[in-house]
Formats: C-alpha cells, structure tokens, sequence
C-alpha cells in the first residue's frame, strides 16, 4: 500500500525540492497501477512555495474532488481505475 503523502525540502536562499514520500514502485512500473496523488500534491507544495496559490487551490480541489466522488479511485483507495483513468478524471475536474 502507498500512502498520499508529499514534502518539501526547503534550503538557504528558498531553494525547495518537492517530493512524493514513498518509493518510486518498480514492481507495478509500466502496469498503469500507480496511484499519482502523492506526487501531484508535491507539485501542489512547489506551486504554494512559489507564491501560486490559486493555481495550488485548483489542483488540490480538483484531487479531493475526485476522490470524494468515488467514482475514480486506484487499488490503494478501495476502486479499480487505471492510473490514467485516474488521472483524467482530476483533469477533469479542473
């Protein structure tokens, strides 16, 4: 099971690297499995560091939304979509 969790990493002078938390999932690479939500909230984190927030707001809303739905959810969130599926459903909600 993965987790939904990002980071970031700040360092002197505001350098910042966002990250997904858990490992990159080389047994499911490839097989459209994975679940992006860690790492489009780490790209969520780096936008709110960069003084984006209204563009951080609408992907955040637009990946709860998704969830919540329940329409379109990865193995690790109790459904069956693809990680495509997945994916175009929050863009869809953008």
């Amino acid at each position: 099971m993965f987790y939904v969790f990002c980071s970031c990493n700040i360092g002197e002078g505001g350098i910042a690297l966002a990250e997904a938390v858990h490992g990159s999932a080389p047994d499911i690479a490839g097989k459209n499995l994975a679940n992006p939500t860690a790492l489009l909230l780490s790209g969520v984190t780096m936008l709110r560091h960069l003084d984006l927030h209204d563009k951080a707001e609408q992907i955040q809303k637009a990946i709860l939304n998704t969830i919540a739905e329940g329409k379109y959810r990865t193995a690790d969130l109790g459904g069956s979509s693809k990680t495509t599926e997945f994916t175009k459903a929050i863009i869809d909600h953008l």
